[in-house]
């Protein structure tokens, strides 16, 4: 397990980037009051604080499940409440971080080392739930305000900038600080096997929201039901899946529902490591529910259907969509990282032959990770 002085200049990056992040949302939900679109303002704090909430929660229930004996959890437990456990989370990544890179003659070097990983990788899961459930529903507003208004703004520019780097970046980091955790798991190499994992996230996720925008302009009503549609369809397979990634049967459900509602954007596995089912279903069910939004435009609003607007953007869409799948079946066939088998020396084996668990609360929760 190697954490590196880059890493180290990543987190303390991740830092700033945490709190730009909510400077610009305090920004725009500011300037859609001064224009009386109190609807999208009111949208753009709902979204920040609903995913702020749910994160919080993750973070607390983590802490508590490591039982770190050294921290009064009364502290934690405030912290959190003031909706500053992220910060707090940062604060240990970038202390063990440190002190991981910096300060080679430590004995337990390695311990820490092992630490700042966990910490790293804790961060990133708790960035990409708050990007699924923040950013990509603001980057689907800042479209819709753009296709049904016909006009934009500056700072909806710079939101869309920011929102499309937020879930490219956290989807990407995630990947790469989870398999860097994992002592399994080979980690995505840099080159090609990262561009086309890159291109395969990035233009299907792009492709869809577009796609999924098309929808809400043409019908609210059949953009709800299809949006719930798909969050139930994904909590009922997450159910399907037995996860058991919280200790608690309350954090279990709400842990599925997250999933449920990431599964409506991107395909992430929650469980095994066979995924080739799956991935091919849910793909398949995306390019058909693709071609029949763009269909369905051409019904519902024959007008806009035949503006230039939409010719480019639903060609877009449909390349987009290619792009995305061809470097999905690249990335798998060619780049995806092998699974070691390391880890059977490691533990013993029940006689049922399940894999008995002798790790740390951090390692046990990292190895049930939902994985990209």
């Amino acid at each position: 397990m190697s954490f590196t002085k880059w890493n180290f200049i990543m987190t303390v990056f991740g830092i700033f980037s945490f709190l730009f992040d909510i400077g610009v949302d305090l920004w725009i939900s500011i300037k859609y009051f001064q224009q009386d679109f109190y609807l999208f303002g009111l949208l753009t704090i709902f979204f920040a604080l609903v995913s702020t909430l749910i994160v919080q929660v993750f973070s607390y229930s983590w802490f508590k499940d490591d039982e770190d004996s050294s921290v009064s959890m009364k502290y934690i437990l405030t912290i959190h409440l003031f909706l500053a456990g992220t910060l707090l989370r940062y604060w240990y990544a970038v202390k063990h971080g440190y002190q991981a890179t910096y300060k080679p003659g430590r004995q337990n070097r390695e311990d820490i080392k092992r630490q700042a990983v966990y910490d790293m990788t804790d961060l990133s899961m708790l960035r990409c739930f708050k990007t699924y459930l923040e950013s990509t529903p603001q980057i689907i507003l800042q479209l819709y305000i753009l296709i049904e208004l016909g006009q934009i703004t500056i700072f909806q520019y710079i939101s869309i900038l920011v929102s499309v780097f937020s879930i490219s970046w956290s989807t990407v980091d995630y990947q790469m600080s989870l398999r860097k955790s994992l002592p399994g798991k080979k980690g995505i190499s840099l080159g090609f096997p990262l561009l086309s994992y890159t291109f395969y996230k990035f233009f299907t996720l792009t492709s869809w929201i577009v796609s999924i925008v098309f929808l809400l302009t043409c019908s609210t009503y059949i953009f709800a039901g299809l949006v719930t549609l798909l969050g139930v369809a994904g909590f009922c397979w997450v159910w399907m899946q037995d996860t058991d990634f919280c200790r608690t049967k309350r954090m279990e459900v709400l842990y599925r529902a997250v999933v449920g509602i990431i599964l409506i954007f991107t395909f992430f596995n929650v469980k095994g490591p066979k995924t080739r089912v799956p991935v091919s279903v849910y793909y398949a069910a995306r390019v058909l529910s693709t071609l029949g939004i763009l269909t369905l435009c051409f019904y519902l609003r024959p007008a806009f259907a035949r503006t230039l607007l939409f010719a480019v953007l639903s060609i877009a869409t449909v390349v987009t969509l290619g792009v995305g799948i061809l470097s999905l079946i690249l990335y798998y066939a060619c780049f995806h990282p092998t699974l070691h088998n390391i880890c059977e020396s490691k533990g013993d084996t029940t006689d049922s032959g399940v894999y008995k668990d002798q790790t740390s609360g951090d390692e046990s929760r990292i190895k049930k990770f939902i994985m990209p």
